[in-house]
């Protein structure tokens, strides 16, 4: 069975080195992205991510993209998608194209999925929760047992990606080396779900393909999918970007700041105060003065000054410890 081995990047996509901005392409063009999902409007956690993504890329003269990672219909809200455009061209970003709708590649994610199911990469799975119930836990939550690996009789099913136990791993910008070893940290994986909506372990890796996206630097909630995306990159022959994963902004209690744990939107009027909270989140020491200035001031002080040294090895950053921050966060009950 094949297994995820790492595939030879070509010369024109070789990465070469390291810097205070962190490891870059050359030969290409950077091509870095942001790509929230539009299950309601941007929080901080989020415009803090943001904005690291792109003053990183603008370092290295580079393409920034935005997607919008639209696959999920049960957990969209309404006009989430035109909220978040609205407030990037309010903070003063500037993206290279059109954004993105990643629904708008349905067709490839389903390409992609068909030329793991001939090669026998992947399997239909007819388990349910219940019947995963007992299945053993590990840090990525359920490790799924191989129940359906050798055949499926249930008429609903989800597609799952057949993983070896060999370890995956890769140098982190920011954390280090990561490395998991799939099978007994997770076991098979699911690629397609039961409703029929492609995954977003697929769908990402798939897009940022079409794309050409050579890094991304996001959240570290995500570093835990990382080593399955890059599965999926050696298995579909597809380029792996180098990754940066910054810490999130959480709550006192630890948790992160995000929509279900009452993160609110930020605003769309007064936006440099939160912008300039932004840059503290990100450890980049903006003088105080530079709360005052103009909106272009305070990028171009922002990509002058960019650097991803403070942030090395950090793993969070507490919204209440963000000085003038003026976000009051109340929990949701769900």
């Amino acid at each position: 069975m094949p297994h995820c081995v790492s595939k030879p990047r070509s010369a024109g996509n070789s990465l070469n080195g390291s810097s205070a901005t962190g490891t870059i392409a050359t030969g290409n063009q950077y091509v870095g992205r942001f790509a929230p999902s539009p299950t309601g409007p941007l929080h901080f956690g989020s415009l803090v991510a943001a904005v690291a993504s792109y003053l990183q890329a603008r370092a290295h003269d580079g393409r920034w993209l935005v997607r919008i990672e639209d696959i999920d219909p049960p957990r969209e809200q309404a006009g989430a998608s035109s909220l978040i455009v609205e407030a990037l061209e309010r903070y003063g970003f500037e993206w290279d194209g059109d954004v993105l709708f990643q629904s708008e590649s349905h067709g490839a994610h389903e390409a992609a999925l068909r030329r793991l199911l001939e090669r026998n990469l992947a399997y239909p799975c007819g388990c349910s929760r219940k019947d995963l119930a007992d299945a053993p836990r590990g840090p990525l939550g359920i490790i799924y047992p191989g129940t359906c690996r050798h055949g499926c009789e249930s008429n609903e099913t989800a597609i799952r990606l057949r993983v070896t136990d060999d370890p995956i791993s890769f140098e982190d910008g920011l954390q280090g080396t990561i490395t998991q070893r799939l099978e007994s940290e997770s076991g098979d994986f699911v690629i397609r779900r039961r409703d029929g909506l492609i995954a977003y372990q697929l769908a990402v890796v798939v897009d940022d393909e079409l794309q050409g996206v050579t890094e991304i630097v996001r959240g570290i909630d995500i570093i835990d999918s990382t080593p399955r995306q890059i599965c999926l990159q050696r298995l579909l022959s597809f380029s792996t970007p180098s990754y940066i994963h910054i810490p999130v902004v959480t709550h006192p209690d630890g948790d992160k700041l995000s929509k279900l744990t009452g993160a609110p939107a930020i605003p769309l009027d007064e936006v440099r105060p939160v912008l300039f909270a932004a840059l503290l989140a990100l450890r980049q020491g903006p003088p105080s003065a530079l709360a005052e200035a103009t909106l272009p001031e305070m990028w171009d002080w922002a990509l002058k000054n960019w650097n991803l040294e403070p942030l090395r090895g950090l793993t969070a950053v507490r919204a209440d410890e963000i000085p003038g921050i003026g976000l009051t966060v109340t929990p949701q009950l769900q």
